[in-house]
């Protein structure tokens, strides 16, 4: 069972009830979803401030829109030619591939100085580079907060909390949005400094799985592919063992 927190293109967050070690292994399977990413660069023109190298390795960086249909043998080039005053961006590549975002800086020209290149983008997986991830995926354990009768609505614990997230309604603590809780224990202590043990903090079994996309694919589709991956392998692994 999956209940969505939130979701955007480009994160989402939900509560599962799926077992740390499945979720550890969905989060590492998300590195071998192939994503395109540029891989070789030919420069024939570089006046700028950035060696030919770090240019390269900026180039490398950048997210690109990956779709389903591109083969793994695919490639594309997309080409830079500007002279300055500038900044070069990432809009700037042009060719078959489509930038995931416009604005990212890439080189500063001064007057007159140029650059000519080309750049070649082809499928590969985080497990290679981490050029190729398509995003953080990560989860932790849902928060489980009990107050006792010992409190006394000090407010101590609302101070502490860096989450901002518990309230005193009545007289007694209240955690208003479980899962900004990152178990911290803040307020515990705040509150054993006052002499008082009046909040409780476990781990739930549950967990909060997010995943935060680079751009090149949806959230949704990262969670979708992590897992078809893994059945993938799984069914490799059964063919080995018989």
């Amino acid at each position: 069972m999956i209940k969505i927190i939130s979701r955007d293109d480009k994160k989402i967050s939900f509560v599962t009830g799926i077992s740390e070690t499945l979720a550890n292994t969905i989060r590492r399977t998300a590195l071998e979803i192939p994503i395109l990413a540029i891989d070789e660069v030919e420069i024939y023109k570089n006046d700028s401030a950035l060696y030919d190298e770090v240019l390269a390795h900026r180039l490398g960086l950048i997210p690109l829109v990956t779709q389903k249909s591109i083969g793994e043998k695919e490639s594309f080039d997309l080409k830079i030619q500007a002279k300055g005053p500038l900044t070069v961006l990432s809009k700037d590549l042009k060719g078959n591939a489509e930038v995931a975002y416009e604005k990212i800086p890439i080189v500063i020209l001064d007057k007159d100085q140029e650059i000519e290149l080309v750049a070649r983008a082809r499928l590969g997986k985080g497990i290679e580079h981490s050029k190729y991830s398509p995003g953080l995926v990560y989860y932790r354990n849902l928060a489980k907060v009990e107050v006792n009768k010992e409190c006394d609505g000090c407010k101590e614990c609302v101070e502490a909390c860096p989450q901002k997230i518990i309230e005193v309604e009545k007289g007694k603590a209240e955690v208003k949005d479980i899962y900004k809780c990152d178990l911290c224990e803040a307020c515990v202590e705040a509150c054993k400094q006052h002499n008082k043990h009046a909040i409780k903090i476990e781990k739930s079994p549950e967990l909060i799985f997010f995943i935060e996309s680079w751009g090149q694919i949806k959230p949704q589709e990262i969670l979708s592919r992590a897992v078809s991956q893994l059945n993938s392998n799984l069914n490799e692994l059964s063919k080995t063992i018989k």
